[in-house]
């Protein structure tokens, strides 16, 4: 609205300027040409009455249709105030003056028609001529006994106006073209502000869905985390007092970057690293861990607590205390995209509603964590999740943010 307005300011205020910048190139163009502000102020005064129209259309007709569809209103008031302007703009005329009627040149610049016989064509006769005499009061015959077609030149200069004139119609057409113009504008402004409402609205329809899967990530990466140090407090208290300062850097990591919508690529890797080295404490030497984190990193953002889901699973369905295990993890920058892959072995049979099946088959935490890829990136992922007889991976493709 605020814009809108200041458009339509800035519109009449060039229109109003109009004048005084015409008036003086004149000025500046030709030295005999006076500044004048008479004809200034009678310009101003015809714009002034389509300004008044134009602020009552505005700000009083036009919401009837842009903003509340009621056409029959808006076109019922719009026909009274052009019947209106066209009455006001028709009885606005001088009138006209008494006395007999005086005669004007219709096609050329003719002087008025002498008054005295001896005057008749003097100007136009030759030398040595005798001036023509009227004949009961008529001007004379031509000698080929044709009337003279002067005075089919000549008409009535008080001769009433028509009703309607050439002027009327352009006012009217100037003012539908003006009504026009404000209807195009304030629909365009309003189809901006739907737009920016629409955009604002599926903004925070994305927000409240990622905030949504990181409250699922988030318990469910915690009830395992102390699951394990509730195992080592049994095993080894002294590395259960380390596993809780690692669990707390974790904490912290979750708790002031979690709700951001990227965060730095080290700490997203320091992050992974911490947890591996905490999930290290707990297992035997049956499980073989590789983790092949780049030590340089370029200075790129990625949405927080996205591949620890993958990781995560790996752990809780990748290791068995009977057998040798392994959980692979390896992760490398190509470009403007990050590449992450994650393999490890199936610890035995799983249920059919394990999270190792496909998200569209079962899994709740692949599941969010595909829905997560959706929201943040569309069709610009790739996301390879195979279950083969002995090894499940998962191959993910993303770009990296500035």
């Amino acid at each position: 609205m605020r814009q809108e307005n200041i458009a339509y300011l800035v519109a009449w205020s060039l229109l109003f300027a109009a004048p005084l910048l015409s008036l003086y190139v004149r000025t500046i163009g030709d030295t005999d040409v006076s500044f004048n502000w008479t004809e200034v102020i009678f310009v101003w005064k015809k714009f002034a009455v389509f300004l008044l129209l134009f602020l009552v259309h505005n700000f009083l007709l036009a919401p009837l249709l842009v903003y509340r569809q009621r056409r029959f209103a808006y076109f019922s008031l719009l026909v009274l105030l052009i019947g209106v302007f066209a009455i006001c703009q028709c009885s606005s005329r001088p009138e006209m003056p008494s006395g007999p009627p005086q005669l004007e040149m219709t096609g050329r610049n003719f002087p008025a028609p002498p008054d005295r016989p001896e005057n008749l064509d003097k100007s136009s006769r030759r030398p040595g001529e005798l001036p023509s005499k009227r004949l009961n009061g008529h001007l004379p015959r031509h000698p080929n006994g044709q009337p003279p077609k002067r005075p089919n030149d000549f008409r009535p200069v008080d001769a009433p106006p028509p009703i309607v004139g050439e002027r009327d119609i352009l006012s009217v057409v100037m003012l539908l073209l003006m009504f026009g113009a404000n209807l195009g504008v304030k629909g365009w402004f309003r189809s901006l502000d739907d737009r920016r409402r629409l955009a604002e609205l599926e903004k925070q329809n994305l927000e409240q869905q990622l905030e949504y899967l990181r409250y699922q990530i988030n318990p469910h990466f915690f009830m395992n985390t102390l699951n394990n140090i509730h195992a080592l407090v049994d095993i080894d208290p002294a590395k259960a007092q380390e596993t809780i300062v690692e669990l707390s850097k974790m904490m912290r990591f979750v708790l002031y970057e979690g709700d951001k919508y990227g965060v730095p690529l080290a700490k997203e890797m320091a992050f992974i690293r911490t947890y591996v080295k905490l999930m290290q404490l707990r297992y035997t030497d049956n499980l073989r861990i590789t983790l092949n984190l780049p030590t340089e990193l370029p200075d790129r953002s990625i949405p927080p607590l996205l591949l620890i889901s993958f990781v995560e699973n790996a752990f809780k369905h990748g290791v068995s205390y009977q057998h040798e295990s392994f959980i692979d993890i390896r992760v490398a920058t190509e470009g403007d995209n990050l590449l992450f892959e994650c393999r490890n072995s199936k610890a035995g049979l799983q249920a059919p509603t394990t999270s190792h099946q496909t998200p569209t088959q079962g899994g709740v935490g692949l599941a969010n964590v595909r829905k997560r890829l959706d929201l943040l990136y569309g069709s610009s992922y790739t996301l390879r999740i195979h279950d083969d007889d002995g090894v499940f991976s998962v191959n993910l493709d993303i770009p990296l943010k500035q």
